[in-house]
């Protein structure tokens, strides 16, 4: 397995769960230093159309606080190339439940140009944030 200097990864990171931490400890595996976008409550309202459910100073604490990342930045756009050009990464990590989507194909492209690999990790079936969700408000519901 090659081990990079410098990778990317990002994320919402809401209601923080087992699949984000394996993403991150991962990712951290494959590089010396990992950066990390956390996406702001703006950046994830202009994509979803929704707020996350944990503010993003405290979303952004959360990901600092975890022995995998070495750097925490605010992730206020989806140009990954723009944050290349910010941070200089080798690779850029991502759950694999995005390979071969027409955006990250493009991505990958794109960053392949300047010599970054894309790097597809192992996404962890049966959680997301959106499960939580639904689960705790089938749980409001019942009272």
């Amino acid at each position: 397995m090659e081990k990079y200097k410098i990778g990317y990864t990002t994320g919402v990171f809401d209601m923080f769960h087992v699949g984000h931490l394996n993403i991150l400890k991962n990712a951290k595996e494959r590089c010396e230093h990992l950066i990390v976008g956390v996406s702001t409550d703006e950046l994830v309202k202009s994509y979803k159309h929704k707020t996350p459910v944990i503010p993003f100073e405290e979303r952004l604490a959360i990901v600092e606080s975890i022995r995998y990342v070495d750097e925490v930045v605010p992730q206020v756009s989806m140009d990954k190339f723009a944050a290349w050009e910010k941070y200089r990464f080798n690779a850029i990590f991502h759950g694999d439940d995005w390979r071969g989507s027409d955006m990250y194909n493009e991505i990958e492209r794109k960053l392949k140009a300047v010599g970054v690999d894309m790097v597809f990790l192992p996404h962890t079936a049966g959680i997301s944030s959106t499960m939580l969700k639904d689960v705790l408000q089938k749980i409001l519901e019942e009272k």
